[in-house]
């Protein structure tokens, strides 16, 4: 198994951002105004634009690359400690999540305040219902992922960390559409991924 290469990036707590929220957070009229930038997206080939691990709750590490595993997902991610109230292991469904970029260019106004989103790959590609329904594989570096029916939605933390309207923005019937807090994935085949990789949709029926 690769090692995941740590950038000098760590965010020991996000709470302490929220200082910084009210002059950060954007207003709805300016949100849906990046709605046709964000729906340019690439359909068939992207790119990898950030890699974020969550070692622990509220902890951030900005990663060169890392090992997406099918079994652990995001190699030291906390997702395999999560237990859904209701379940006796974690949610395979929810094993990662995958992020537009130009969605969280659009909220987050600077590119350090990404990982306040929590998403684990950033990726500049359209990855709206339309073109990944539920089941659909995407390949990103040498892994490969599945697109869940389980929706990603905004929560309280999320307005927290970028406002009210940009919850309103991601819950919209449109920003459900183009899933624009996210989609949750799982990893079936194993691989490394690096920050610049190539993100490819694959056909249907395809695993790599």
């Amino acid at each position: 198994m690769a090692e995941s290469a740590v950038l000098p990036t760590r965010f020991p707590s996000l709470y302490p951002l929220h200082a910084m929220a009210d002059q950060l957070m954007v207003d709805l009229g300016t949100l849906e105004e990046s709605l046709d930038d964000i729906r340019r997206a690439p359909a068939d080939l992207g790119t990898v634009e950030l890699i974020v691990r969550r070692p622990a709750d509220e902890q951030r590490e900005v990663l060169a690359q890392a090992w997406l595993d099918a079994e652990s997902g995001l190699g030291g991610d906390l997702w395999p400690t999560r237990i859904p109230k209701g379940m006796t292991s974690p949610d395979p469904e929810a094993q990662l999540t995958v992020a537009n970029a130009r969605a969280l260019a659009a909220f987050a106004v600077d590119r350090s305040r990404w990982p306040m989103a929590g998403d684990q790959l950033f990726v500049d590609f359209d990855i709206s219902e339309s073109n990944l329904p539920p089941g659909s594989r995407l390949q990103v570096g040498d892994a490969v992922l599945e697109f869940s029916a389980k929706p990603h939605t905004g929560c309280k933390k999320f307005s927290g960390r970028f406002g009210l309207d940009a919850l309103e923005f991601v819950s919209t019937p449109i920003g459900k559409e183009l899933r624009l807090r996210g989609a949750n994935c799982r990893v079936v085949v194993s691989g490394l991924v690096r920050v610049g990789d190539t993100v490819r949709k694959l056909p249907a029926g395809a695993s790599s």
